[in-house]
C-alpha cells in the first residue's frame, strides 16, 4: 500500500490521458489501490436495471477511479500544480507545504 499524496477535498490536475489538463476535487481516496476518484474526471457510463430506489433504471454517468500518479496537487495559494513536501509544525504535527511557493496546503 503506497502513501497517497492527496486527500479528500483537494483540488488536483490530471497529468495524462483523455482528461489531461482538467482540474477537479477529490471525492474519494483508495490508498490500497493507489487510486483516487475526482469529480468530473474519467466519467464512466453504468447501465442499471430498475430497482425500488431507481424505478426508471437506465444509463448512469459517474466518475471512475484514476491512478494517483496521474494527478498533481494544485496549490491553493499559487494556483499551479505542484508537489507537496511534508514538514513538522511547531506543535509537532505533519503538514503539507507547496514546493513552488513554500506556503502551507493544509
Amino acid at each position: 500500500m503506497a502513501k497517497v499524496h492527496v486527500k479528500k477535498g483537494d483540488l488536483v490536475q490530471v497529468l495524462w490521458g483523455v482528461d489531461k489538463g482538467r482540474t477537479g476535487r477529490v471525492l474519494e481516496v483508495r490508498p490500497r489501490e493507489s487510486r483516487v476518484i475526482v469529480d468530473g474526471i474519467n466519467i464512466i457510463k453504468r447501465h442499471t436495471r430498475p430497482t425500488r430506489q431507481n424505478p426508471q433504471g437506465g444509463v448512469v454517468e459517474q466518475p471512475g477511479p484514476i491512478h494517483t500518479s496521474k494527478v498533481a496537487l494544485v496549490c491553493p495559494s499559487c494556483d499551479k500544480p505542484t508537489r507537496a513536501k511534508r514538514e513538522r509544525s511547531e506543535e509537532g504535527a505533519l503538514r503539507r507545504v507547496c514546493r513552488r511557493c513554500g506556503k502551507s496546503i493544509d
